[in-house]
């Protein structure tokens, strides 16, 4: 594998572990709000982005290259409202989108074949990932005037599983 590939391919390790404690983070918050089923969805988003780090890690590691950690940064801890929470989650994906996209250029412009095949699943997932907060963002914006739909759709929000397409 070329030096470029690993170094990018090693940050994007790290990028998905923040996005993992990001997530926890936000968790924690919605408990401190009794908003149980936000918490629980947040927990689950977590545990993916946790499972996306390791398909990373595994790869890197078939390749016959090793994997370097570096520090995660701290994410925040409190949001104003749950509607800032997921609007940050959001854009959160939005920047997981284009490092994804960045590192599918590299592999591409370095004719690493094997890695631009590697990378479509993630492709794909981000098109999921935010499409699945965007949804919530949007209905969250519709009931700002309707407290009890933020309760509704945290009961909504709780029936969440953990879904592992492609055996990630």
């Amino acid at each position: 594998m070329k030096k470029k590939v690993l170094t990018a391919l090693n940050k994007q390790i790290t990028a998905e572990l923040y996005s993992a404690q990001l997530y926890l983070s936000m968790a924690a918050y919605f408990y401190s709000e009794s908003l149980d089923g936000m918490a629980h969805w947040m927990r689950i988003q977590a545990d993916e982005e946790q499972t996306h780090a390791m398909k990373l890690y595994d790869y890197v590691h078939e390749r016959g290259a090793r994997v370097t950690l570096s520090a995660i940064e701290k994410p925040p801890a409190d949001w104003a409202a749950p509607i800032d929470a997921f609007t940050d989650a959001y854009k959160h994906e939005q920047k997981v989108t284009a490092l994804i996209n960045k590192l599918m250029n590299l592999a591409k412009t370095e004719s690493d074949h094997a890695t631009a095949i590697f990378l479509e699943w993630f492709v794909t997932e981000q098109v999921e990932e935010e499409a699945n907060v965007s949804k919530i963002v949007d209905r969250m914006k519709l009931m700002q005037d309707a407290p009890g739909g933020l309760f509704m759709m945290d009961n909504e929000l709780a029936g969440r599983t953990l879904d592992t397409p492609g055996g990630a």
